[in-house]
């Protein structure tokens, strides 16, 4: 076993400790790099997991800075020896990738990879992801590789591993996700029976209160007052629904876990790369507070990732007072906001405004054509 710094059957049980401790898949992904990377002495660590279409859903690399990883662009697609890997299922130990005859070179703003250990990872006789590491730290005489047989044996052990680890933790968001679609049927069956009675109950009196009006006009005025009984009734019941169709998560894991969990499932179903992040000492808002922000947070992402043509969308949540700030930024196509309100077409602006004046607060929308959108929602505290 390679001599790192942190080799070592106590190095590989707390890599093998950390990947179990998560549940979300992003976090487990992020785990499996950072572990190979400092338990074979890497300069740089990558994982991909392959899409339907010839990229990946999702790419985690450990070692390349936030301003590195922006500058380098888009995803890279399945080609080379990232292909090999995942359609061969063999691992890859090279002395220079680049003298590769595989090799199909990397955007300008890549880092220079020199020796490179790759193998598959695979869930039985499915591949379902690609490890790798380049630039091992150590002296390597000229034409030779840094990586070692036991290196490779170790990061086979850490892949198998890393094969349970994703599985257990896709089982787990799936089962989440199951859980909240079964309420919300649930929620939706209950609503539809409830309002149903309700409203038809309204038409049957409003239907004898208008038979009634010119013959009886004292009982069709008593119609008229359970008409207006059973329309409040019914609203009673709309609204007690939206209530219960809160968010289960919001109430259970806040808002600024919900919306990241949201924006990595985000991050793995469209070709843009979907970040978050929020600022340190963010502190719980009232419900109504935070459910306006993750519904206009929603209407924000649902826009970019469909309208707008964005490679990038950034959400971030931070403190401003006692309250906070929402704020969603692209960089796709942008547009006139003037021009949109004109045509009609409110890109749901509207929806998002009501939202936030209705707990109180603002929302601003900066736009112009090829100059990306920034959607900023401001809101008070308790």
């Amino acid at each position: 076993m390679s001599q790192g710094p942190r080799s070592g059957l106590a190095a590989v049980s707390s890599a093998l400790l950390a990947m179990s401790r998560h549940l979300e898949v992003r976090d487990v992904l992020k785990t499996i790099v950072a572990s190979a990377r400092e338990l074979l002495d890497a300069q740089y660590a990558a994982l991909g997991v392959p899409d339907d279409h010839g990229g990946f859903a999702q790419f985690v690399v450990d070692g390349v800075s936030d301003a590195q990883w922006k500058a380098i662009g888009p995803l890279p697609r399945r080609h080379g020896i990232l292909a090999a890997m995942l359609d061969e299922a063999r691992p890859e130990r090279l002395a220079d990738v680049r003298k590769d005859p595989r090799f199909e070179g990397w955007p300008s703003a890549h880092p220079d990879l020199v020796d490179f250990l790759g193998l598959p990872v695979r869930d039985g006789d499915e591949v379902i992801g690609a490890l790798f590491l380049a630039n091992k730290r150590c002296p390597k005489p000229a034409g030779t590789c840094g990586f070692t047989e036991e290196d490779e044996e170790l990061l086979s052990i850490l892949a198998q591993h890393a094969a349970i680890a994703l599985t257990n933790a896709r089982l787990y968001e799936r089962s989440r996700e199951l859980t909240i679609a079964e309420e919300r049927s649930r929620l939706a069956h209950e609503l539809h029976d409830a309002v149903s009675q309700k409203l038809f109950s309204l038409r049957l009196t409003a239907q004898a209160a208008a038979t009634l009006v010119d013959r009886d006009p004292a009982r069709a005025k008593g119609e008229l007052q359970q008409v207006a009984v059973l329309a409040a009734e019914a609203a009673d019941e709309l609204r007690a629904a939206v209530v219960e169709l809160r968010p289960a998560a919001l109430d259970e894991d806040g808002l600024v876990a919900t919306l990241r969990t949201q924006i990595q499932v985000l991050d793995r179903a469209h070709s843009a790369r979907v970040t978050f992040t929020t600022g340190n000492g963010f502190r719980a808002l009232p419900a109504a507070q935070e459910e306006a922000v993750l519904r206009v947070a929603q209407e924000a992402l649902h826009n970019a990732l469909r309208h707008s043509g964005a490679a990038h969308v950034d959400v971030t949540v931070d403190r401003r007072g006692s309250g906070a700030v929402l704020r969603v930024t692209d960089d796709g196509g942008g547009f006139e906001p003037r021009s949109v309100r004109r045509a009609g077409r409110h890109l749901g602006l509207v929806s998002m405004r009501d939202r936030a004046s209705g707990v109180g607060g603002t929302l601003t929308v900066e736009s112009a054509p090829g100059k990306g959108t920034t959607i900023e929602m401001e809101v008070p505290g308790g």
